[in-house]
């Protein structure tokens, strides 16, 4: 039984988390490319497909650590030091994977289809003393918003993708386990 729930835990893994960093670290540079061409529509159907890829599998990878703990209690591991840091690195990747990296794709995602503000930065015209910034300056401004906007988000994408990498190389290496590897 030990080894069936091995091998499904690692299949969810590799089905699961495999394609959401993939598409997580190809949504940035796709933004940028879908916001400097607006008039693009296949631009920004890949932005919205990358997006929806990283939410739907963020949803799939729930069966990794479900299978994960099963597995670790067969094997009578749950209380190991290197099974006790992969878990506190796997929540703390779930929560950059949906406190800080879907929000923004889901951002920028409607402000490059035209249904939200793309930044949340606002495309006000104002400057708040009577004076009028020219539509030039406000796209300048706007574009640059949006570009640390991407930026930001390769950061959480890249931090994710680091948890995960390290929780990978945990479960591989299990440093002090009895248990073989």
């Amino acid at each position: 039984m030990t080894k069936f729930l091995l091998a499904v835990h690692v299949l969810a893994a590799i089905v699961a988390i495999g394609p959401v960093t993939v598409a997580a670290s190809m949504f940035p540079p796709a933004a940028r490319r879908a916001l400097a061409a607006p008039d693009d529509a296949r631009a920004a159907e890949t932005v919205q497909l990358l997006h929806r890829i990283c939410r739907v599998y963020a949803g799939v990878g729930i069966a990794v650590p479900v299978f994960g703990f099963f597995t670790a209690g067969a094997m009578g591991v749950l209380g190991d030091a290197w099974l006790i840091v992969s878990v506190v690195l796997t929540v703390l990747a779930a929560l950059v994977l949906v406190v800080l990296v879907l929000p923004r794709q889901e951002i920028l995602a409607q402000g490059i289809t035209g249904d939200g503000s793309g930044t949340g930065t606002g495309t006000g015209t104002g400057t708040g003393t009577g004076t009028t910034v020219s539509r030039e300056a406000t796209h300048e401004t706007t574009h640059e918003a949006t570009r640390a906007a991407t930026v930001q988000l390769a950061m959480f994408t890249g931090i994710f993708n680091l948890l995960w990498a390290t929780v990978t190389v945990l479960m591989i290496v299990r440093p002090g386990s009895t248990t073989g590897a």
